[in-house]
C-alpha cells in the first residue's frame, strides 16, 4: 500500500482506538484524536536511577515524582472508624508522606503489600499539608520494574527513560504513556503521513516521523529521545515556515502599481510636470536622517517603484524615527499620483499621527488651502467620533484624492470609505489588526496596494522570521541626534521618603517647563475585577488593559493603583501644590481624549494621570518624566514602550517604576532589568525568553493555545532558518504544494482559520 492510498490513522477518534472508558479522561486534556495524543509529547524523562528532588514540590501543585518507599505502615484511627496507610517516600535527603484512608486494615493490604521499602516508583498527586508534614493523599502510583507483565519487561522497564507527561489529577502520567503505546505499537510508516519531504530529511539526516514518534514516547536511551526531540521540532519549524513560503508567494503574484521615485531636478523630465513633495520635505527637514534612515528609505524606496506589492515590516527602537521613514514612503506614493491610508489602533494615537504629519509637512499637508503649498496635499483624519460635518469633509478628501494621505482607526474601514488611488497601506501596531481588518482596507484600492507595517516593539530575528516571515524585516537601531537620553530607577513603593523624592523630582521637572506623566494599571479604585486578571474588552478603543505577564501568581496582592485614585492624592500633594493635573483613560469620550492630549501638549496641563493608552506612539517633546505605578506587573517590552514617552525633546528623560516587588523576585529581576539597559531589543529577547510559545505567537490574544509543541523560537534560531531555507526551496517549485499532500494537510490542521490569525498580522 502507497502512502497516498494508505487512511491518515491521526485523524482517528481515540474512542474508536482506545474505547469510550478510556478516551473520556484523555478528552478533559484536550485529547480527542490518535494525532492528538501522539502530539502529546512527554514534558521530561525520569532517569531510574536518579530521584526528584523532594524539597521542590510546593503545596497546592500536581506533581509526578520518581522516589524510593522508606516505610510503610497500617493503623487503626483513633478518633473515628477507619485505618490509615501511611508511607513515606524518599530522594535520599528529602521525604514526601503518602497517605490512603480505608475502611479497615484489609481494605489497605494491597497497597501495603506493593508499597515495600527499598522499590522505586512514580508517584502523583496534589501536595498538600498536614502538622507541618507534606503529604500526598490517595496518590496514583506506578512502580517501577514492578508493574509489568514479566521478569524481563522488568529488567527492561527499570533501565529505561520515564516519559513523563503533562497529566491531571484523574489521568496520571503512566496511563496516559499505556494509552499512547496502545495507539503507536500498531502504526505502520505508511499509515502516518509525513509532512516533511523524503528529500529534505536525506539532506538534513532527519528520521521519518513514525519513528521520531517512537522515539519520544518509547526511547530506550537519551539519545534516543533528544533525535526525536529534534527531528518534532523541525517539523513544527517546516510546517510553520511552508505556510509562511506561500503566503509570500501568494502576495508577489499579486498585481500593484508601480509606484516609482520623481526625480529631484525641478528640469528633469516628468510625466506630471510639477515640483516633488518628497524632494521638498527632505529639504525642509530641520534634522539629519540617520544612515538606517536612509538606508531603509531606499529599500522601500525601489520596492514601491516595483509592479508587484511591498511587503514590509519597518521596526526599531523606540524613538528611532520611524514616522519619518514611512511619512517619506506616502509622500512618494502620493507624487506618483497615488494615496496612502495610516491605521492607527485608537482614537488617541490616529489623532496624534494626523498631528505629527501635519507638523512635518507644513504647508506640503494645506494643499488647495489658503497658505498652503500651491502643490501640496492634505492629511485627512477619519475616526469614529467625527462629527458630521467634519466626517463629510475627511470622507470627500478621501474619495476626491484631495487628501494624499488618510489618516484614520477602524473608520477607514467602513463600507462608505473610498479612495481616489490607494497605492500605500501604513499599518501601525499591527497586532491589534486582524485578517478581516486588513483585506477590508486592501479592497478599497483598484490593484493590491503596498504594504508597510510598523512596529515599536523590537523583535529578535529568529522571532520575526517566525511570526513575521511573510514580510520583508527593515529595522532601524540609531536615535536620532538630539536626544539626551533616559534614566531609569527603580522606586521602592514601601518607602515613604523614596516616594516623597519621586514627587519632588516631579515637581522639578515641571517647574523647568517640562511635563510629567503618571502611568497605573487601572482606572477605576473600587473595581475588583482589576486586582486579579483583567481580560482586554473587546472595543478597539478600551486600552485599559496592560499586557501583563502574570509570571507569578500569589494568594493575596495589593491593590492595583487606579488613575481617578491616584489623580484624587496627587492634587492634595505638597510638592504638586499649585500644578494643573489631567487624567486619559480609554472610558472617556474620545473628544475629551483629544482634548486632553492637546492641553497636555500645550502645557495647560502639566501632569497627566494616564493609563496605558499612552503607549505607543504618543508624542508630547517637553515631557520628560515618567512615574509607573505597579510597573512589576507589566512585561517589559511594554514598559520598554512607555518609558519611550519621555525624553523625546533635547532635555534628559527620567522615569521612576514604583514597585512592590519583593528583592529577588522574577517581578523584581524584569524592573531591574528595565532599569539596567535601554536596548529595546536585548529587553525583548529577555522578555520573549520568559513568556510561552503562544504569547510569542499571538496565539494569547485569542484565546487559542499555539500550535508550537516543542519548537521554542528564541532558542532554536539555526533551525528555523534551516527550516525557513528548505520551505522556500519546496514553495518555490510547488507552489500549491499539489505534489506534497502531507505537508498542505499539516498546514491546513496547525493553522485553522482562527490560529491563523497570527500570520495575518499584517
Amino acid at each position: 500500500m502507497s502512502t497516498e492510498d494508505a487512511p491518515d490513522r491521526l485523524a482517528e477518534p481515540l474512542t474508536k482506538v482506545l474505547g469510550t472508558r478510556s478516551s473520556k479522561p484523555l478528552e478533559k486534556l484536550g485529547l480527542r484524536t490518535t494525532g492528538d495524543l501522539l502530539r502529546h509529547y512527554p514534558r521530561r524523562y525520569g532517569d531510574p536511577g536518579r530521584l526528584t528532588d523532594l524539597a521542590g514540590p510546593a503545596i497546592g501543585e500536581h506533581v509526578t515524582v520518581i522516589a524510593q518507599v522508606a516505610r510503610a505502615t497500617v493503623r487503626s484511627m483513633r478518633n473515628r472508624q477507619g485505618a490509615l496507610l501511611q508511607a513515606v517516600v524518599t530522594d535520599g535527603t528529602h521525604e514526601l508522606s503518602l497517605t490512603f484512608f480505608g475502611k479497615h486494615p484489609r481494605a489497605l493490604a494491597p497497597h501495603e503489600q506493593r508499597l515495600v521499602p527499598g522499590t522505586m516508583g512514580m508517584f502523583t498527586g496534589v501536595v498538600s499539608a498536614y502538622q507541618g508534614t507534606r503529604q500526598l493523599t490517595h496518590p496514583d502510583y506506578k512502580l517501577i520494574g514492578v508493574d509489568v507483565d514479566d521478569e524481563d519487561s522488568a529488567i527492561v522497564e527499570a533501565s529505561r527513560p520515564i516519559p513523563i507527561y503533562p497529566a491531571s489529577a484523574s489521568t496520571p502520567s503512566w496511563k496516559i504513556q499505556s494509552s499512547v503505546r496502545t495507539v503507536l505499537d500498531p502504526l505502520q510508516p505508511a499509515e502516518v503521513p509525513d509532512p516533511v519531504p523524503a528529500e529534505v530529511r536525506t539532506e538534513r539526516r532527519l528520521p521519518g516521523r513514525l519513528e521520531a514518534l517512537r522515539d519520544v514516547h518509547e526511547p530506550f536511551d537519551e539519545r534516543q529521545w533528544r533525535r526525536g526531540q529534534h527531528r518534532l521540532r523541525y517539523e513544527e519549524a517546516f510546517v510553520l515556515q511552508s505556510a509562511l513560503a506561500q503566503r509570500r508567494a501568494r502576495a508577489m503574484a499579486h498585481e500593484a502599481t508601480a509606484r516609482p521615485l520623481l526625480p529631484a531636478d525641478p528640469q528633469a523630465d516628468r510625466p506630471t510636470h510639477r515640483p516633488s513633495l518628497l524632494a521638498d520635505f527632505d529639504a525642509g527637514l530641520p534634522f539629519t536622517l540617520t544612515s538606517g534612515q536612509r538606508e531603509v528609505g531606499e529599500e522601500i524606496s525601489a520596492e514601491l517603484a516595483q509592479p508587484r506589492p511591498m511587503q514590509r515590516l519597518l521596526q526599531g527602537e523606540v524613538g528611532s524615527g520611524k514616522t519619518v521613514v514611512a511619512l517619506r514612503a506616502m509622500l512618494q506614493v502620493v507624487d506618483a499620483g497615488g494615496q496612502a491610508a495610516l491605521l492607527a489602533p485608537t482614537e488617541v494615537l490616529a489623532a496624534q499621527h494626523a498631528r505629527t504629519l501635519r507638523a512635518l509637512l507644513g504647508p506640503l499637508a494645506d494643499g488647495g488651502l489658503l497658505g498652503g503649498a500651491e502643490h501640496g496635499t492634505r492629511v485627512a483624519l477619519l475616526t469614529g467620533s467625527l462629527g458630521a460635518a467634519a466626517r463629510k469633509e475627511a470622507l470627500l478628501d478621501a474619495a476626491s484624492g484631495a487628501a494624499g494621505i488618510v489618516v484614520g482607526t477602524h473608520a477607514l474601514l467602513g463600507e462608505h470609505v473610498q479612495f481616489a488611488d490607494l497605492g500605500l497601506v501604513v499599518v501601525d501596531e499591527q497586532h491589534r489588526f486582524g485578517v478581516e481588518q486588513r483585506d477590508a482596507l486592501r479592497a478599497k484600492a483598484r490593484t493590491s496596494p503596498h504594504l508597510l507595517v510598523m512596529t515599536a516593539t523590537p523583535i529578535p530575528r529568529t522571532v520575526a522570521m517566525t511570526v513575521f516571515g511573510d514580510l520583508e524585516t527593515s529595522t532601524l537601531t540609531e536615535i536620532p541626534a538630539g536626544r539626551a537620553g533616559i534614566t531609569t530607577h527603580v522606586v521602592p513603593a514601601d518607602k515613604p521618603a523614596w516616594m516623597d523624592r519621586t514627587w519632588a523630582r516631579v515637581r522639578e521637572e515641571v517647574d523647568a517647563g517640562h511635563r510629567a506623566y503618571v502611568v497605573c494599571p487601572r482606572i477605576h479604585p473600587d473595581d475588583p475585577d482589576a486586582t486579579s486578571r483583567p481580560a482586554r474588552a473587546a472595543d478597539p478603543e478600551f486600552d485599559e488593559v496592560p499586557e501583563f505577564l502574570e509570571l507569578e501568581e500569589t494568594s493575596e496582592r495589593a491593590p492595583l493603583r487606579a488613575v481617578l485614585e491616584v489623580a484624587e492624592e496627587l492634587a492634595s500633594n505638597p510638592r504638586l501644590s499649585g500644578l494643573a493635573i489631567g487624567v486619559l483613560h480609554g472610558q472617556m469620550a474620545p473628544a475629551d481624549k483629544e482634548r486632553m492630549m492637546a492641553d497636555f501638549a500645550a502645557g495647560t496641563v502639566q501632569v497627566l494621570v494616564s493609563t496605558t493608552v499612552i503607549e505607543v506612539g504618543v508624542d508630547v517633546p517637553e515631557a520628560t518624566v515618567m512615574v509607573v505605578y505597579d510597573s512589576e506587573r507589566f512585561g517589559l517590552s511594554q514598559l520598554h514602550q512607555l518609558r519611550g514617552r519621555v525624553g523625546r525633546g533635547s532635555a534628559p528623560g527620567l522615569c521612576l517604576l514604583v514597585s512592590t516587588a519583593a528583592p529577588g523576585t522574577p517581578a523584581a529581576v524584569r524592573v531591574e532589568t528595565l532599569a539596567a539597559t535601554t536596548d529595546g531589543f536585548e529587553l525583548a529577547a529577555v522578555d520573549l525568553s520568559l513568556r510561552s510559545e503562544g504569547d510569542v505567537l499571538g496565539a494569547a490574544q485569542s484565546g487559542r493555545t499555539s500550535s508550537l509543541r516543542l519548537l521554542r523560537v528564541v532558542k532554536d534560531a539555526t533551525l528555523i532558518e534551516q527550516a525557513r531555507a528548505d520551505a522556500a526551496q519546496v514553495v518555490g517549485t510547488d507552489p500549491e504544494l499539489a505534489d506534497h499532500p502531507a505537508l498542505r494537510a499539516a498546514i491546513a490542521e496547525a493553522l485553522d482559520p482562527e490560529r491563523e490569525e497570527f500570520l495575518e498580522r499584517a
